[in-house]
């Protein structure tokens, strides 16, 4: 294909809105443009490279019984309603069709397609089933940023698999295991899959996919001796008591003149952090509950939502606190509490003696409160945030925290959905059984951001064999050398019966710029065209390893293969 007949609308510049390495990179090489904030378009180079990602997606969900499907854009929020999916309401569009029924632009589709396997699946005879779909997703962030690993509208994989017995969703489960394994490999990008969190109680299981960068608004934590992994949310430590032998002393009250926070409070008077106990107010679906942890740590919502089995956890603020405890927030704490708050402490507190804590009162604070002998706990439980430096849960080394991008995940959704939707079968004894679903997950244009912030160098992107936009790059350096266009002609026809995918920078300009344009656009191979095309000789450089040589025409094919054969050993 000439270059010239392309739009590549290369940049010499980088642009002053372009964090992400990503983004600078696929903005100057001419694979996309800015159309507005979160919003961008996939010029030719772009779309051949997604056509090969997508390709392989397909291949590898295909070879574990996936079948493609394409749902809709407008999605009803009626069925959304239904499944009490609304944790995306803040960043989903919403609209109107003329007869003022409401929609919203596609974001979740694990309703829709339940509710369609219902209407058409009755007997457990036809079941397994797995669908997936590529398509574009929408999310309203209130702030896009870092080009495509969070925009307005999206390219995103998402299959679903439905079952009759959890042992067949365990099954599938693992399928798409070793297939996401299989295409991050394909894809030429590092992954890591660690724990995910676990946002639906009837959820068995998470697995989240990410990419360590330090641009990523995820966390991850990773023992430094063993496999664990586990988003920051899901992640747990190791704990054994350390409980202390201190008497217990008087409780003591002390009122500042000024307000202090709580940390302010303990440097004041000389109580470590360690020592201190931070109570925070929640409504546990409307009923109040206190939270306390350690001053030093802070509280794991997630962890409290699933252990108190409530479907919303709100933090409560000062209005509220003033309402139930006449105090604002900061100086709430867990004695004499009205009986009808039920106190929950992490596992942390319980060790704790003659401790600092909140007085329910302005500007005071008690001093030397023990757990059980001052307040007592309804239960002691994992509450907080894990931190560097905790041991793994395995007890094998440390927690390191590591800053990444999610790029797909799994859950096992178990009947939460069916169960909503009454989706059932008949199992083979004529009873009616709730169908099992998992539901995988991959960011397409996230990977593709991805791929470019692994795979490139400071020349430009360096693509991975299988997802190049083109296999070979051939450049003509004297577009008015004639023994140069007859052997760039030669060459074209020779690689593409070959099976190559050729590009041909045809285009009038200098070398020197047809050159640097060649290494910001990364195809592996670049052939050039110059000097000694009287000769019948070209120059082979790869991308990758930037080695050179020198080859004659008839020689090219077979030398190519070779080296191309060893350079992916």
């Amino acid at each position: 294909m000439k270059q010239s007949k392309l739009l590549i609308p290369t940049m010499r510049e980088t642009p002053n809105d372009a964090e992400a390495r990503n983004l600078q990179l696929l903005l100057r090489a001419g694979f996309i443009r800015q159309v507005s904030a979160g919003v961008y378009a996939y010029l030719p180079l772009a779309v051949r490279v997604l056509k090969k990602m997508n390709a392989i997606i397909e291949e590898e969900f295909e070879n574990i019984g996936a079948v493609e499907i394409r749902m809709p854009t407008l999605l009803p929020l009626s069925l959304l309603e239904k499944t009490n999916v609304d944790n995306y309401d803040e960043k989903s569009y919403n609209l109107k069709n003329r007869s003022g029924k409401e929609f919203i632009l596609g974001t979740v589709y694990e309703g829709l397609i339940s509710e369609l396997i219902g209407d058409e699946i009755s007997s457990y005879k036809r079941l397994p089933l797995t669908l997936f779909q590529i398509t574009t997703k929408y999310r309203n962030d209130k702030r896009p940023r870092l080009g495509l690993f969070r925009s307005h509208e999206f390219l995103l994989s998402d299959a679903y698999s439905f079952h009759a017995t959890a042992q067949s969703l365990d099954e599938m489960y693992q399928a798409y295991q070793k297939a996401f394994s299989r295409i991050f490999d394909r894809l030429g990008v590092e992954v890591r899959s660690l724990l995910g969190d676990n946002r639906m109680s009837e959820q068995t299981e998470v697995l989240e996919y990410m990419v360590l960068s330090e641009a990523g608004d995820k966390i991850g934590c990773f023992s430094t001796d063993s496999d664990y992994a586990a988003d920051l949310q899901a992640a747990t430590s190791a704990f054994e008591s350390r409980k202390s032998h201190e008497p217990n002393k008087e409780i003591e009250k002390v009122v500042f003149e000024q307000s202090q926070d709580l940390s302010q409070a303990s440097e004041s008077l000389s109580f470590p952090l360690q020592k201190t106990i931070k109570t925070q107010f929640y409504m546990a679906d409307d009923q109040p509950v206190l939270i306390l942890v350690r001053a030093d740590q802070k509280v794991n919502e997630l962890k409290v939502q699933k252990y108190l089995q409530v479907e919303e956890l709100s933090a409560a603020d000062d209005t509220t606190a003033q309402d139930y405890f006449h105090s604002s927030l900061n100086f709430l704490g867990p004695v004499d509490v009205f009986p009808e708050c039920k106190i929950y402490a992490d596992l942390q507190v319980q060790d704790l003696a003659n401790a600092l804590t909140g007085a329910n009162e302005e500007n005071a604070y008690l001093k030397n409160v023990t757990p059980e002998n001052d307040f007592v706990v309804e239960q002691y439980a994992d509450f907080r945030l894990v931190q560097e430096g905790d041991p793994s849960p395995d007890n094998m080394g440390t927690l390191e925290l590591k800053k990444g991008i999610e790029v797909g995940h799994m859950v096992k959704v178990g009947t939460y959905f069916s169960e909503r939707l009454k989706t059932a079968v008949l199992d083979e004894n004529g009873q009616h059984i709730p169908v099992q679903m998992g539901y995988y997950e991959l960011g397409i244009s996230r990977l593709l951001a991805m791929i470019v912030e692994q795979n490139s160098d400071q020349k430009g992107i360096n693509w991975p064999a299988e997802i190049a936009p083109f296999d070979l790059h051939i450049v003509q350096t004297n577009m008015e050398d004639e023994d140069q266009t007859i052997l760039t002609d030669e060459v074209e026809k020779m690689m593409m019966e070959a099976g190559y995918q050729v590009l041909v920078d045809d285009r009038e300009e200098r070398g020197g710029v047809k050159f640097a344009e060649a290494d910001l656009i990364g195809c592996p191979v670049r052939i050039t065209v110059g000097n000694k095309a009287d000769e019948g000789t070209v120059g082979i450089k790869f991308k990758q390893t930037q080695a050179t040589i020198e080859v004659k025409q008839e020689e090219l094919v077979s030398t190519l293969a070779i080296l191309l054969s060893s350079e992916n050993e």
